[in-house]
């Protein structure tokens, strides 16, 4: 396997349609990455190899998933390199079990968790490209650039929005 900045892990392919954000986040900032399904409870060899060997394929992990959500903490327990957690949404409990089992890691291994679904696969591929823009001048500029470009929307939904209202 080539050498990418991130690897995208999810649990199964019915995590997919959610971290397919991640996907595009990282496609628009040019971030070259790989995408793979292990489940920590199902196929926890793949799990293991994945994890040990990560620190020579990857700079960055984001890893999403439901349920009883271990596969982001077995992954970071076995490597040195950054796993950020996207806990999915799931029918039972919305997502909170997810969440909960993402956040409650032991001291010693630490997995930033993002919020439960979209915004939280958004906000973690977000959150490895700052993590990668500390070292990459031209990746810091295209995030400052993002920014302003989020805060340009917000400028233009005020103005619309007062002007519907005819407060302008």
């Amino acid at each position: 396997m080539s050498h990418k900045k991130i690897g995208i892990v999810m649990g199964s392919d019915s995590d997919l349609t959610i971290m397919r954000e991640a996907i595009n986040i990282l496609k628009e900032f040019g971030i070259d990455f790989d995408v793979n399904i292990i489940s920590a409870h199902r196929s926890p060899e793949r799990a293991h190899a994945y994890s040990t060997e990560a620190e020579k394929n990857y700079e960055i992990i984001i890893a999403g998933a439901g349920g009883a959500a271990h596969l982001a903490g077995v992954i970071a327990s076995l490597t040195p390199i950054p796993v950020i957690g996207v806990p999915m949404l799931t029918s039972g409990l919305g997502g909170l079990d997810s969440l909960l089992s993402m956040v409650q890691m032991p001291s010693g291994v630490p997995v930033p968790t993002m919020g439960i679904g979209k915004s939280g696969a958004i906000n973690a591929a977000l959150l490895a490209v700052q993590i990668l823009s500390i070292s990459n001048e031209q990746l810091r500029q295209k995030m400052v650039l993002y920014k302003k470009n989020l805060s340009d929307e917000v400028a233009r939904k005020d103005k619309k929005t007062r002007e519907e209202l005819k407060l302008l």
